[in-house]
């Protein structure tokens, strides 16, 4: 039977180690801070930013919301940016994403101080990434990284593929298990016979954003899975294709009228040998990290 990787007992591990490095700081006069950005008032945004403004007060990191209308410019946010740049009580600066039509995202990405840059998402950072050099890495492949870590998941020599090279999980990723020694194949949706591929991994990681896009056949027997997509499912066609017999998982459907999906479809982790759930794998890491990256850019700052 495969093993389940629980993203949430790591989570909460990663965690405990971040307040205790919280209270160290504090002992040398150091608190450290988060400035979360949110424009606008998109429901899931606001649930993800409070999620990670909750966390901050639990392990001691100094929070700021700043929540900019609807409305903002490009100039107006650069020039928040700029402010929260200046701010010494600020170590990381977060802005939520997806921004409104008129922002434009990049240049604002680009404006954060690399050492603030706690999404791990500039250019300089990236780069630092690319050549092993000590950087603020993105929170969500440093996790997976994290979970095959502390689950005793041997990354050295193995087969890692990654289907999905997006710059803020695929292709950092790929970077990660490369300089854990992992000979890495990236994936993605032009690639010929992807299941030809996906079928040599031993480590497997799908971060391409589509509903149960991994099938069994597409899977070494075996194989650990880490599963990074999260989607939303409304429609009854939909989960019976995914869910069908899960009674438990039937009635909560038929209660909220929706349910979440990884990457993976749920048949395929019968054949791995290890796998994260959806939810409770990758997701909880992502916050954990955040906040880990926040006190990683506070001792930088600091020459701690």
């Amino acid at each position: 039977m495969a093993k389940i990787l629980d993203g949430a007992a790591i989570a909460a591990e990663i965690k405990r180690e971040v307040a205790a490095d919280v209270k160290r700081l504090e002992a040398q006069g150091v608190r450290p801070g988060l400035a979360a950005v949110l424009v606008g008032h998109v429901p899931a945004s606001q649930m993800y930013v409070n999620s990670k403004v909750e966390t901050c007060g639990e392990l001691g990191i100094y929070s700021d919301l700043i929540e900019p209308p609807g409305t903002v410019t490009t100039e107006e946010m650069t020039d928040l940016v700029a402010a929260l740049n200046d701010r010494d009580d600020i170590d990381g600066i977060l802005i939520q994403l997806p921004l409104p039509k008129q922002v434009d995202a990049k240049a604002l990405l680009d404006a954060v101080l690399p050492a603030k840059d706690v999404d791990g998402f500039h250019p300089v950072n990236a780069g630092k990434l690319l050549a092993g050099r000590p950087a603020l890495v993105p929170c969500t492949p440093a996790g997976v990284i994290q979970i095959l870590k502390r689950s005793g998941i041997a990354i050295a020599g193995q087969h890692a593929v990654v289907v999905g090279r997006s710059d803020i999980v695929g292709k950092p990723v790929a970077m990660l298990l490369l300089h854990e020694n992992a000979t890495v194949t990236v994936c993605h949706s032009k690639t010929r016979d992807l299941g030809a591929v996906t079928r040599e991994a031993d480590i497997l990681v799908a971060a391409i954003g589509r509903a149960g896009f991994i099938t069994p056949e597409m899977v070494k027997p075996g194989a650990t899975v880490i599963d990074v997509g999260i989607n939303r499912i409304t429609e009854q066609a939909d989960f019976d294709r995914f869910f069908a017999g899960n009674l438990k998982r039937e009635e909560a459907f038929a209660r909220r009228g929706s349910t979440v999906v990884g990457d993976v479809h749920p048949k395929a982790f019968e054949v791995a040998g290890a796998y994260t759930p959806v939810p409770g794998g990758v997701g909880p890491l992502t916050i954990a990290m955040l906040m880990s990256n926040t006190v990683h850019a506070a001792r930088m700052r600091r020459g701690l």
